[in-house]
């Protein structure tokens, strides 16, 4: 389970070390297994998301607000408050102790020839004497006791609700941001091409520049951006980086816009947007066109029977509904020469995948999926019959 975990985490753009993972783990019992599996199974839905804030869905909040959490330092907060709270709790009691008695040393021997006074006399100075021992030594107090308290006595006490506010180790003080006209200079070409090289697109130039400059009314938007790479010559590199980025990316993930977006760390909006932007919605269409036509002509049944599980890659690229009425049209006609060779229908299932060379589990769920199992059941039935 720890390690389904680790791995959401890295997917979740947030790694968490082992110690932390455990951490997070052991706020929930075995029953919540199977709750974890499911959630780490599918892919993040949002990012950054670490092991509390797998924690903190399962405890029913919204993957975007545990994000945004994640990314606000709210959960190493919380764990550096409660550990805080345990060191500061305090101890148990103890046990009362019994009070310490002082048993006077025994009289010393006299002589026969001493009287009674003598001997009362010498218990009088034993028991003084260990009085003296055993009582608290009073200091004298010195010039320089006497010189700092006292001055600091007649100082009125500083009020609690004045005192600064205590900053733990997870606090975080954002720096002052510096003006929009530092981006502008000269001077300031040497932390855009940096920004360039470092980010791989605008917008993620944007979020880590904003955290450092300001706008000219405010935040920092896009359109300053544009317009500082735009007066330093660099906007036509960037687009020509965003171009290819763009292109490899809905070549890599075969026209799905979903993983696209979530591979280059940006929403569908903001993804909609560049493309937009870079005139590169023709070229997209062609690309997310030429995918649709492989996945509805591909001729090989596992192919397509795999296909069948992906259901958001196939309502991404908008076939969903076409792709499984031509896959139930396939199949009833595959069926209809398996029907005699077999009993039930993981005996069917059996014999389609071995004349067409798919796996049989993959056909039996293409069955159920298609909602054709019933009615195979009910020929399989008559035809025992």
């Amino acid at each position: 389970m720890a390690v389904a975990v680790s791995d959401f985490c890295r997917r979740a753009k947030a790694p968490a070390p082992a110690p932390e993972v455990r951490e997070a783990l052991a706020l929930l019992t075995e029953a919540d297994d199977f709750r974890v599996r499911a959630l780490t199974d599918a892919e993040p839905e949002a990012s950054p998301l670490g092991p509390f804030a797998v924690i903190d869905i399962l405890n029913g909040t919204q993957p975007s607000m545990a994000a945004q959490r994640q990314a606000c330092g709210f959960y190493e907060v919380a764990r550096e408050l409660a550990h805080v709270r345990e060191q500061k709790a305090p101890p148990p009691a103890p046990a009362p102790a019994e009070p310490l008695t002082f048993a006077p040393p025994p009289a010393p021997a006299t002589d026969a020839s001493a009287g009674k006074k003598g001997g009362k006399a010498s218990r009088d100075e034993l028991e003084a004497t260990v009085k003296e021992r055993i009582a608290p030594r009073k200091r004298a107090p010195t010039e320089e006791t006497t010189s700092g308290p006292a001055d600091f006595a007649e100082e009125p006490a500083f009020p609690r609700r004045d005192l600064p506010r205590p900053r733990g180790r997870f606090t975080r003080v954002e720096a002052p941001r510096a003006s929009f006209m530092e981006l502008t200079r000269l001077s300031g070409k040497p932390t855009v091409e940096a920004a360039l090289e470092a980010n791989e697109h605008r917008f993620a130039m944007l979020r880590n520049l904003s955290q450092q400059f300001n706008g000219a009314r405010g935040e920092l938007t896009l359109v300053d951006l544009e317009n500082v790479l735009r007066d330093h010559g660099l906007l036509e590199a960037l687009v020509e980086k965003e171009r290819r980025m763009v292109l490899d990316g809905y070549t890599a993930q075969r026209g799905a816009t979903g993983r696209v977006a979530w591979a280059l760390g940006l929403s569908p909006s903001e993804l909609q947007r560049l493309v937009s932007v870079l005139k590169l919605t023709e070229d997209v269409e062609a690309l997310r066109e030429r995918f649709r036509r492989e996945a509805l002509a591909t001729p090989h049944l596992t192919h397509r029977l795999d296909l069948l599980g992906r259901e958001k890659y196939l309502t991404d690229l908008g076939i969903q509904k076409k792709f499984a009425d031509t896959l139930r049209k396939e199949l009833e006609r595959l069926v209809g020469d398996a029907l005699p060779d077999a009993e039930d229908l993981h005996g069917l299932a059996d014999v389609v995948g071995r004349k067409h060379g798919a796996p049989s589990e993959l056909v039996y769920r293409a069955f159920e999926r298609l909602g054709l199992a019933e009615g195979l059941r009910k020929q399989l039935l008559a035809a025992s019959r």
